[in-house]
């Protein structure tokens, strides 16, 4: 257990470190050519170096989600171009699946499935092709998630579009957190509905779940994804870390503009991660906390 503990603790330094410097070593590199793609892949998965203490000088964190990559949507540019590590969250079955998840993981960002799910209310076509409904079978519900994943090259993690009403469905999230954790996908819960059942039967299956805690553009107003960035300052001067999720599409040229005026602010607070990192940050504290109920 103790070296279990010490090889997770040291994978999460690293990974503190690589997550908030990946983009101006990626930038020297060189953004094409298999020279490049090389040093990309030696950043994601580094050899075995000398231990160092490289969590952030104010241990707290921020990480970034940006949902609807996936059909050529407003603002892919502009967000893949952010000088931050990002999670781009990418709809499968869609025209540009493929290539968002390829261009997303070739510039270093963390890539995940954007599970579309079905909500309480809203328009059937905002959903997207091979969505879960509370309806379908247990069977058929296994199949989506699988096809989903199998279309989405690199995910690592997988969180609802939308999915107010599956996500407070037990049968359902035990379903899709169960080919998850078989396929070792962690779960972030984008809390669309308070009444998510998402971390409860997670922690029965035992697979990571992350939340998140705030939108940034639920409006679509510069002045409220101001406003949303500003209230992320103010988590992270309570909290050690927060989680946020913005979108390409309708809001993605302002979210991005404001992002990018942000970063710099947000960086003398706490370092831009990856949400894989806040998840060996949990798996950490979970033994840690075995550990000590033994002693």
């Amino acid at each position: 257990m103790l070296k279990s503990m010490s090889m997770l603790r040291n994978q999460w330094r690293k990974y503190a470190l690589i997550s908030t410097a990946l983009f101006v070593l990626w930038a020297g590199l060189g953004s094409g050519g298999a020279a490049g793609a090389k040093g990309r892949d030696e950043l994601h998965n580094p050899l075995p170096s000398p231990a160092h203490s490289l969590e952030p000088v104010s241990g707290r964190t921020a990480a970034v989600v940006i949902d609807d990559f996936g059909n050529n949507m407003a603002g892919t540019e502009e967000m893949l171009g952010l000088p931050i590590p990002l999670t781009v969250a990418v709809m499968p079955f869609l025209p540009s699946t493929k290539q968002d998840a390829e261009r997303a993981h070739q510039r270093g960002h963390e890539v995940i499935v954007h599970m579309p799910m079905e909500p309480i209310s809203g328009k059937a076509s905002w959903l997207g092709p091979g969505a879960i409904l509370t309806s379908l079978s247990d069977e058929e519900i296994v199949r989506r998630v699988n096809a989903a994943i199998d279309e989405v090259p690199h995910a690592v993690g997988m969180n609802n579009h939308m999915g107010s009403k599956a996500t407070a469905d037990r049968r359902v999230m035990r379903l899709v957190l169960k080919v998850c954790k078989e396929r070792g996908l962690y779960f972030l819960d984008s809390k669309t509905n308070y009444r998510s059942v998402v971390s409860e039967v997670g922690k029965e299956i035992g697979i990571p779940i992350v939340q998140n805690h705030l939108f940034l553009d639920d409006v679509y107003k510069e002045s409220h994804i101001v406003k949303q960035c500003r209230l992320l300052e103010d988590h992270l001067a309570q909290h050690d870390s927060c989680v946020t999720i913005g979108h390409v599409g309708r809001p993605g040229l302002k979210t991005a503009l404001v992002l990018r005026q942000y970063v710099p602010r947000i960086s003398k607070k706490a370092a831009f991660v990856h949400i894989s990192y806040l998840v060996k940050k949990q798996q950490l504290q979970e033994l840690e906390s075995k550990t000590n109920q033994k002693k």
